[in-house]
């Protein structure tokens, strides 16, 4: 490929990914963009203060690191209704030289749920990464959320890399409470035709019944008492489930939510420590898992 040709190529690609990023933002009502000032960090801290229920002594970022994050040309957005912040996400380049983006923190009011806020900021940051040059973004959620789950393995297409056990250590927040922060890494490529078509408002499709009738195993289901019920699963493609709502059961059932960390990790930590791949997660809570790839 010649560089004109290639260069002709990415400037399409850029062009289609900033017209999808606003197109969400339309869809969604809001408008996203860039981040730099003391007033609008200081506003991105208390909104994140708010999201995670951590108080002013805990923020899970300062707007001073914040500051210094935008004048080093990293990422940093904030979504708004008008003139209310709903949302905000920010990241850092990462290894090689520039070549990938971390995200680390992206959160949306609850009160927005249902309009697409967290899509419409993930199809903003693409853009503005693709527009530099580019080409993967990486970030962590946790594996016992089925909503986020479902969100960036289905609707933003990206794909699971790495199991991290108790990945941050201790959080003192509401949301993860005493639970380990076990995290799984993605990898969001964003010139490929997956995440192209997710970004378009096609979903990567995974379909639990179909791989179970194609031969798959349970290797981990949700037992009659709402525990995790692990099984023997020595097919190729396996089936990992995970509960419907975690995040209430840390509050009513503490032991329960921590026993169901414990049987994730050593199911799915396990098959992606060993060279799985995550196939995709049907939004019923099931992650379909290939130990080779499929014919």
């Amino acid at each position: 490929m010649t560089d004109l040709i290639r260069d002709r190529r990415e400037s399409r690609l850029v062009e289609a990914a900033c017209e999808a990023a606003r197109a969400a933002a339309d869809g969604a009502g809001i408008d996203i963009r860039p981040l730099d000032s003391v007033g609008e960090l200081e506003a991105v801290r208390r909104l994140y203060e708010h999201i995670w229920r951590t108080g002013e002594n805990n923020p899970p970022v300062t707007a001073d690191l914040l500051r210094a994050m935008a004048k080093a040309g990293s990422y940093v957005s904030g979504a708004f209704d008008g003139d209310r912040m709903v949302g905000a996400c920010f990241g850092f380049f990462s290894p090689p030289a520039r070549g990938a983006l971390h995200s680390h923190i992206a959160g949306v009011l609850a009160s927005t749920q249902g309009r697409n806020v967290g899509f419409a900021m993930k199809l903003h940051q693409r853009a503005w990464a693709m527009s530099r040059g580019v080409g993967e973004i990486s970030w962590t959620y946790d594996p016992l959320v089925r909503r986020n789950a479902y969100f960036n393995l289905a609707k933003l297409g990206a794909d699971p890399a790495e199991y991290l056990p108790n990945f941050y250590g201790p959080m003192d927040d509401d949301i993860n409470r005493a639970d380990d922060t076990d995290r799984v890494l993605v990898r969001w490529r964003l010139e490929t035709p997956g995440v192209e078509a997710a970004c378009a408002g096609r979903p990567r499709q995974a379909d639990a019944a179909a791989a179970r009738a194609a031969g798959a195993a349970v290797a981990l289901e949700v037992s009659a008492a709402g525990g995790p019920l692990v099984r023997y699963a020595g097919t190729p493609t396996v089936l990992v489930g995970i509960p419907g709502d975690v995040e209430a059961m840390r509050e009513s059932d503490p032991a329960r939510a921590a026993d169901w960390r414990g049987a994730l990790r050593d199911v799915l930590g396990d098959l992606l420590a060993g060279g799985a791949r995550v196939r995709g997660f049907d939004r019923t809570g099931w992650y379909i898992v290939d130990r080779q790839e499929s014919e």
